[in-house]
């Protein structure tokens, strides 16, 4: 039996980053300069993709999608991170630790699925040229980002329930910088076999499964390359897939790092997986729009003919 304010706790603690302590206002600095980037990275990007006709493609409204979730993700986590390396902030509600795991969990679902739709765009560009116009219409483009949002909904506001549903009488101090599910979970001195199924079973059905059809994707892709007569060709068939592979690796490589990482490195200082987890968390969003803005010729054109505007006015 438990106390019913167990259920229900005022807040939590999150320590932070252990062992750093001397190092918060720079390690902090380092952060809110990443932040900063990615929000004027983001905006900058959504804007232009919004306010010019010729980006209006599939392709860019997936990439304003990508920037939208990126927001999201970076937002849900790095003001807090801030707070707690500047001011000793450390404490969160408990509510306010459920929202922070939603979004946080959300937007990385959201993430995943939404490069697995790039994927298909270039699938269809490369492989299915002249039915390109057919089969990515803008009523079909809807009804993937719809799916995309249900789909990242409904896997995981189960975790929210699942969470509210454990008692938290053992100890409130999160030893992390953001709340995740099961870390979160594993407070709880009741049984939470459920939530380390589910929590398991999430990234099957959703990340590792998107990484799956990405690769086959690729596959196809890099068949019809090779087929192709001219070098030329390939090369221009290919260039229109290395911002996209970019944003893959910077996404996928460090989870799976990270993963394998809180798996097996148990020789590893835990302020590196924490720090490393925030860097995770933090730099894909900055990085997303400038890796774009430098390997897509369309968006690069259009920044600059912004900025020489501004300064022309």
């Amino acid at each position: 039996m438990y106390n019913l304010s167990c259920y229900n706790p005022a807040s939590f603690t999150l320590v932070g980053i252990p062992g750093l302590e001397k190092f918060h206002i720079w390690i902090g600095i380092l952060f809110c300069v990443i932040y900063v980037v990615a929000i004027v990275g983001n905006c900058i990007l959504l804007y232009l993709i919004a306010v010019e006709q010729s980006l209006h493609e599939p392709m860019f409204i997936f990439l304003s999608m990508l920037a939208s979730t990126d927001l999201i993700l970076s937002t849900a986590t790095v003001p807090k991170l801030l707070s707690n390396l500047w001011f000793g902030s450390q404490e969160i509600t408990f509510s306010g630790c459920l929202t922070q795991m939603f979004f946080l969990h959300f937007s990385f679902v959201v993430d995943s699925a939404i490069l697995l739709a790039m994927a298909f765009d270039r699938y269809v560009a490369i492989c299915l040229p002249l039915r390109y116009s057919t089969i990515l219409t803008p009523q079909v483009i809807v009804k993937i980002m719809v799916s995309i949002i249900v789909r990242s909904f409904s896997v995981i506001l189960p975790d929210v329930f699942l969470l509210r549903r454990l008692p938290f009488c053992k100890t409130l101090v999160i030893p992390h910088t953001y709340c995740k599910h099961i870390g979160v979970a594993r407070l709880s001195s009741a049984d939470i076999s459920i939530n380390i199924w589910y929590g398991f079973s999430v990234p099957l059905m959703t990340v590792i499964s998107d990484v799956i059809l990405i690769a086959v994707s690729y596959i196809f892709i890099l068949r019809a390359v090779f087929l192709l007569s001219s070098q030329g060709a390939r090369q221009k068939a290919l260039s229109t897939c290395g911002s996209h592979i970019c944003v893959i690796l910077m996404f996928y490589t460090p989870a799976f790092f990270s993963i394998l990482a809180h798996r097996f490195g148990h020789s590893v200082p835990r302020n590196v997986l924490i720090l490393f987890a925030n860097f995770y968390v933090a730099i894909p969003p900055a990085l997303n729009p400038v890796v774009y803005g430098v390997k897509t010729k369309q968006i690069q054109d259009k920044f600059l003919l912004f900025f020489s505007l501004r300064k022309t006015q």
